[in-house]
């Protein structure tokens, strides 16, 4: 593949995010472009497959995608624009960070962030769209690291657990041992025990 190559192609990027429902840690999101030349097998919604097939893939796609990036928004963005604006802010990030900049951006969901390219939100779009399944993977795989390192850092919480969703253990485990800094303020169930 040559640069020229590339920049005769229309390069598209897929854009997902990773945690938006959890009680702790950031959102995540990833902007993929893959190369046509060299397509990836087995791609789907990060949900569908095992935590080793996606790491799996995560290795895969950062060797054969054009461009890729992960990027992030913190628990004080969280808790400063609310989840929807944070998820929208993390997602930017990633396609900025893209090099190759894409000509078209396709999100998972039904919202697009503000972007300098044209964008569509496909609804379920990482079932049906490989690049979107790709960053999917991605931004699934980086937030469970994420998740992986908080629980060092506050091991009575078991986050390697349930990575930071409002499970029965983890609701408990808030009110044993109370709010961490790395919990989402903004969210019912931790607002509840400040």
């Amino acid at each position: 593949m040559t640069p020229q190559t590339i920049t005769t192609s229309i390069l598209i990027a897929g854009v997902d995010e990773a945690g938006r429902g959890p009680l702790a840690g950031p959102v995540m999101a990833a902007a993929v472009i893959l190369d046509p030349a060299q397509p990836i097998a087995g791609l789907a919604d990060s949900k569908q497959l095992s935590a080793r097939r996606r790491d799996e893939l995560e290795e895969e796609i950062k060797e054969r995608a054009w461009a890729w990036a992960v990027a992030r928004a913190e628990v004080k963005e969280i808790d400063t624009l609310n989840i929807l604006q944070a998820t929208l802010l993390a997602m930017q990030r990633a396609v900025g960070a893209l090099n190759p900049a894409p000509h078209l951006v396709l999100v998972d969901g039904n919202r697009c962030p503000a972007l300098p390219c044209r964008a569509e939100a496909i609804v379920k779009g990482d079932q049906s769209v490989p690049a979107i399944s790709a960053a999917s993977i991605l931004a699934k795989v980086a937030r469970d690291r994420e998740l992986l390192s908080l629980d060092e850092l506050y091991p009575n919480y078991g986050f390697a657990r349930h990575k930071g969703y409002p499970t029965k253990d983890h609701v408990a485990a808030l009110e044993q041992w109370g709010v961490t800094p790395v919990h989402r303020r903004s969210f019912g169930p931790v607002r509840k025990l400040l």
